[in-house]
C-alpha cells in the first residue's frame, strides 16, 4: 500500500469510503482486480474466524504456559463486564492460545497481537448479525491504518516494543469498529490515535522468550482498549494530538526503549524471579 500518513488516507477518503480507498490502493499497488483483492481479504476473514472455531481447549502449548484459559473465561459465571465483554475477553485469549499451540491465525498486524481484531469483530458480528462483507470492509480500514503505523513507526516488538504489536492492533481495531458503527474517517483517526496513546511505551518482555506470557493476556487489553476508544470517538471525543503525530511519537518511544525491553526476554516480566525460573525449565 502507498499510504504513508493518516492525513493522506483521510484525503483519499474524501471522495470514497475509506475502506474502498484502501481497496483501490491495494489493487493499484499489487496490480490486481477488485475481485482478486476482495477475494484475498475474504479468505483472511474466514481464517480469522477459524482461529476461534478451531480453538481446542484441551491443547497446551509446548511450554505448557498456554491453553484452556479462553474456554475457562468463556465458562465463568461471575463476569463483572457482562456477556459481551466476557466474550471479547475469551475470544482474545482463545486466539492467543491457538497461536501458541501452533494453530493457524491471521497476523493482524503480527502473530503476537493476533487476538485483538477477532476479539472485537467476531462477537459484534454475532451479536448484531452483521454480514461477512461488512466485516471485510473493516479489515480494509484496519489495513489502511496498519500500513501507516508500519510505515511511520513499527509493528515489530523487537523494534518498537509491545506498543508496536498489541498497541498497533488496538489502534487498527478501534478504527475498524468506528467504521462498523457508521463513523466517519476523522472519527476513525481519532479512535486509532487514542488507542495508540493508551498503549504508548508498552514494553515487549516475553517470559522465556516465548510469545505467551504476558502476550496472550495483553491481547485482551488491546481489545478492550479498542472498544473504549471507538466508543469515545463515536461520542465525538477527539485526540488533541493528530494521529500521524501520535504514530511518530510511538516510533520515537520504540527507538528509545532499551534492548532488554524489545522482545529479548531479558527485561520486564522476563527478568523477575518467577520469569527466570520459567525460562530455566525444560519445555513441557
Amino acid at each position: 500500500m502507498s499510504f504513508a500518513s493518516v492525513s493522506s488516507l483521510l484525503e483519499a477518503a474524501a471522495s470514497a469510503p475509506l475502506w474502498r480507498a484502501v481497496l483501490s490502493d491495494d489493487c493499484a499497488v499489487r496490480g490486481v482486480s477488485e475481485e482478486e483483492s476482495l477475494g484475498k481479504m475474504k479468505k483472511l476473514w474466514a481464517a480469522m474466524r477459524a482461529s476461534v472455531t478451531d480453538y481446542d481447549p484441551t491443547r497446551r502449548s509446548p511450554s505448557g504456559l498456554s491453553g484452556g484459559q479462553g474456554a475457562q473465561m468463556a465458562a465463568a459465571s461471575n463476569s463483572l463486564c457482562g456477556p459481551f465483554f466476557q466474550t471479547v475477553i475469551a475470544t482474545a485469549l482463545k486466539v492467543g492460545e491457538h497461536n501458541a499451540c501452533m494453530g493457524r491465525i491471521v497476523a493482524a498486524p503480527t502473530a503476537g497481537a493476533s487476538g485483538v481484531m477477532p476479539a472485537v469483530l467476531l462477537p459484534l458480528q454475532s451479536r448484531e448479525h452483521l454480514s461477512d462483507d461488512k466485516m471485510v470492509e473493516c479489515l480494509y480500514v484496519a489495513a489502511g491504518f496498519g500500513q501507516v503505523i508500519a510505515e511511520r513507526a513499527s509493528i515489530s516488538g523487537a523494534e518498537g516494543g509491545c506498543q508496536a504489536e498489541v498497541g498497533s492492533a488496538s489502534g487498527m481495531a478501534a478504527a475498524a469498529l468506528v467504521h462498523l458503527r457508521g463513523g466517519g474517517p476523522r472519527q476513525m483517526a481519532a479512535a486509532c490515535a487514542m488507542a495508540l496513546q493508551n498503549t504508548l511505551g508498552l514494553v515487549c518482555d516475553p517470559v522465556a522468550g516465548l510469545v505467551e506470557v504476558p502476550c496472550v493476556k495483553r491481547n485482551v487489553m488491546g481489545a478492550v482498549n479498542a472498544l473504549a476508544c471507538a466508543d469515545m470517538a463515536l461520542a465525538g471525543l477527539d485526540s488533541p494530538i493528530p494521529c500521524d503525530q501520535v504514530i511518530d511519537a510511538m516510533g520515537a518511544v520504540g527507538r528509545s526503549l532499551p534492548s532488554d525491553l524489545r522482545e529479548t526476554g531479558k527485561g520486564g516480566l522476563a527478568a523477575t524471579p518467577a520469569g527466570r525460573k520459567i525460562a530455566e525449565q525444560p519445555l513441557g
